[in-house]
């Protein structure tokens, strides 16, 4: 039987045990990882998952069980296990599938999600690719200060799919591939410094070269060796595009309605208001070609479509989903991002060095924690002096703290770089007049 197959057998069991309505959903995923470390395999691993979820709203009350065994008896037996368990339970009126209306509109696109040649790949590929990872890093000027290098090939391949007694029926089938290095290097008084790079797609064809992220991991290694601890002092920041997307998600997290519902977000309330500098251009896009977000429909069955969630600005859109909406009064919109991107402004990365001149260019957070209830923040930083419009020596131990609902008024440019390897598509930000703590 198909996902598809298992997923209608599994529903119309539910509505024979005596549900109202049901929602089951399958799927199977295949992951396949080559590690490597300092000139040998350090582990081979590939991983094939399958199992069900299945919902269930009888009498006015909700269950949800799960299971990895899809034969057709089993999946009996679960029906029935979890209308049981759902009579069993307090009622809840504001359970119950999305309205058919919000099925509507899926887009009939192609978003280029699945890479046929993936299945091609073979174990031994994938470790000459590792080697070539690991060659690639050792190879740089200063190498000889590398003492350990480790490289990672993985792939996966993942199929689901839906079905709702009210109407919805749909499937998803996905791949990516991935390279990873991370190197540590010697410091003179002791330490090693590490660092990382990766590249990851849809497409085996769209990575970058093993030569180009072993290199660059090994270069970012090495350009941390003799760091010091920063000054205290008001600075601009420059945040490097792959390291701004934790500020975004930190932003965001409480930008859900079951947040806002418990009252655990500083967002509440906010709707319509300023929540950062014009600057700040927030759009959701699942139909993004080859996005790792990019989809059709969301968890519920909701049709995709993009959504403005900060435009220049202002908080347009919470993400809202049908349940917590209905406790809320809310219309939704959907229960999750998908690819969010910030629109990227006109200049590279080093004509913002340039433009601001002195400051502290952030290439990674390091720990810390921001609490979504009231907005407040506090981050370790590594990165580097900005001195003269260029990057100057390597800082850590220095720590940034403060409130989102401030720190996002005081984004004064955006770069042209957008980070393509994460659903958060972060390009350089420029924060002026940022609090930072050192020595």
């Amino acid at each position: 039987m198909t996902l598809l197959e298992i997923s209608r057998a599994a529903a119309r069991l539910a509505l024979e045990a005596g549900a109202r309505e049901a929602a089951a959903g399958a799927y199977r995923a295949r992951q396949v990882e080559v590690g490597w470390r300092d000139g040998r395999v350090e582990k081979v691993s590939e991983a094939t998952t399958r199992g069900l979820g299945l919902e269930v709203y009888a009498d006015g009350r909700y269950a949800s069980v799960s299971t990895s065994d899809l034969r057709p008896e089993a999946l009996g037996r679960l029906a029935a296990e979890a209308v049981a368990l759902a009579r069993a339970l307090a009622p809840d009126p504001h359970r119950r599938l999305p309205d058919p209306a919000l099925y509507a509109g899926r887009p009939e696109v192609d978003l280029e999600l699945v890479d046929p040649a993936l299945g091609a790949l073979d174990v031994p590929a994938r470790r000459r690719t590792a080697e070539a990872l690991e060659a690639a890093a050792r190879a740089v000027p200063g190498a000889d200060r590398i003492r350990s290098v480790t490289a990672s090939v993985s792939d996966s391949e993942v199929e689901s799919a839906l079905v709702h007694t009210n109407g919805f029926e749909g499937a998803r089938h996905g791949t990516d591939a991935w390279l990873g290095v991370e190197v540590s290097v010697q410091d003179p008084d002791g330490r090693r410094p590490e660092e990382y790079a990766a590249s990851g797609s849809r497409f085996l064809a769209a990575l970058e070269s093993p030569a180009a992220v072993g290199r660059r991991a090994a270069e970012r290694a090495l350009a941390r060796i003799g760091a010091v601890q920063g000054a205290s002092a008001v600075l601009p920041l420059v945040v490097e595009a792959r390291a701004a997307g934790r500020l975004v998600g930190f932003l965001l997290g409480p930008n859900s309605a079951a947040a806002l519902q418990q009252r655990r977000s500083f967002l509440e309330g906010r709707l319509g208001t300023a929540v950062g500098s014009a600057r700040l251009d927030l759009r959701d896009d699942p139909l993004l070609p080859r996005g790792f977000g990019s989809r059709l429909h969301d968890g519920e069955g909701v049709a995709a479509r993009r959504l403005a969630i900060v435009e220049a600005g202002v908080l347009r859109h919470h993400y809202v989903d049908t349940y917590y909406g209905r406790k809320l009064g809310l219309a939704p919109t959907t229960g999750r991002p998908s690819n969010l991107l910030l629109a990227p402004g006109p200049r590279s990365p080093r004509e913002l060095l340039r433009e601001v001149g002195e400051g502290v260019l952030v290439t990674g957070f390091l720990g810390g924690n921001s609490n979504g209830t009231t907005g407040d923040f506090s981050l370790g930083i590594r990165g580097f002096r900005i001195r003269g419009g260029e990057r100057a020596e390597p800082v850590g131990e220095v720590n940034v703290s403060g409130s989102h609902l401030d720190l996002w008024h005081r984004l004064s440019l955006v770069g042209d770089d957008p980070y393509p390897y994460s659903t958060l598509r972060t390009p350089t930000l420029v924060l002026d007049g940022v609090q930072v703590a050192g020595a």
